[in-house]
Formats: structure tokens, sequence, C-alpha cells
């Protein structure tokens, strides 16, 4: 099923043979350039998380398409909290809009049906993150309403990186820290 968002615009579920496509949004950028596959490149580990999100109801991974094209995507996620009186939070991921689409209001679309859904299904809020660099991402979000209200913290996990510090673990069972603000 195909949700309209105007002209030949529309949403879709995302499917396994979208996958190039996917990947090409997310590569086509300065960030995404040096950790996405190439064209041409192993798309196994796509496969892997295309299988996991598609199986698991939290998750919506849907692409813009313009007549069969793809030309976006993103990602919604439901997570439960405990914080803030058990709430649901809706988490976008992974927005992109090919750049010959941009500038057309596809993106602002895009968003609007995430945040539809997320309150569809129960979410008290939405929450994003974007690279510190995109400037004009940001400038975007607080345009549709969205206020940087926290600072996002990223821990990269690599094999064979050596654990955190046994003072970072210390008197929680299975490391952490004690308390965090979300």
């Amino acid at each position: 099923m195909t949700i309209p968002l105007g002209g030949r615009t529309g949403l879709r579920p995302a499917v396994e043979a979208d996958l190039p496509a996917l990947v090409a949004l997310l590569a086509d950028d300065p960030l995404g350039s040096g950790r996405e596959a190439r064209a041409g490149e192993d798309l196994a580990p796509y496969r892997r998380a295309f299988a996991l999100i598609a199986g698991d109801p939290a998750h919506a991974l849907v692409v813009a398409v313009d007549g069969e094209e793809v030309v976006g995507t993103l990602q919604l996620s439901v997570l439960p909290s405990l914080s803030l009186r058990g709430a649901l939070r809706g988490q976008i991921e992974a927005v992109r809009v090919r750049a010959d689409h941009r500038g057309q209001g596809l993106g602002e679309a895009m968003i609007g049906w995430a945040v539809g859904e997320a309150r569809r299904r129960d979410c008290s809020l939405v929450q994003l993150t974007t690279n510190k660099a995109r400037i004009d991402a940001h400038r975007f979000y607080e345009r549709l309403g969205f206020v940087a209200s926290h600072e996002g913290l990223k821990l990269e996990l690599r094999a064979g990186d050596a654990p955190l510090p046994a003072g970072a673990r210390s008197g929680v069972p299975g490391g952490g820290s004690r308390a965090m603000d979300s």
C-alpha cells in the first residue's frame, strides 16, 4: 500500500528489493560516503539488518517513491521507556531524500508521516539525532518543531576494542553507569 504524498510521490513499506537504492541514499552525502557500501559491494549486512527491522512490528522502514523510483527513506522505531511515566518514544532514523528531490517538501511530508504514525502507536514524544555537521538538517528539523533539548553521545563498538575501564562499570551488574538522564 502506498500513501500518497502529493504529485507522483508516495510512501510505502520498504521491501528487500529496495536495498540497493536505500544503500545508495545512505551513501550519497559526505558522511555516508565513507561508512556505507558502494555500488556493487556486498549487501549482506544490510540484508541482515533489513530482516531484523522487517520482522519486528516496533519498526517501520519506509521508502518515498516517485512513480516506482525510490527517492527517500526513513525508519521509525517505537521504544518503550520507564521514564516519562512509562512513555513510548518514536525514534526517527536514517532520513534521506535523494538530492534531485530535495527542496520540494518531500522530507517534510515524510517526517509528518512519521510523527503521525508515532501518535497512532501511542508515543508520547518523537526524537531523532542528526550529526552535528549536518547544519542544514538541524535547521530543517527545528523548522518542523523539533527542539535541540539534549546532547547525544555515542560509543562506537568494534571487534577487538578493549572494554571500558573497570571503574566505568563498578557497582552495576552488566556494566554501565548508575543513572543516566534520558
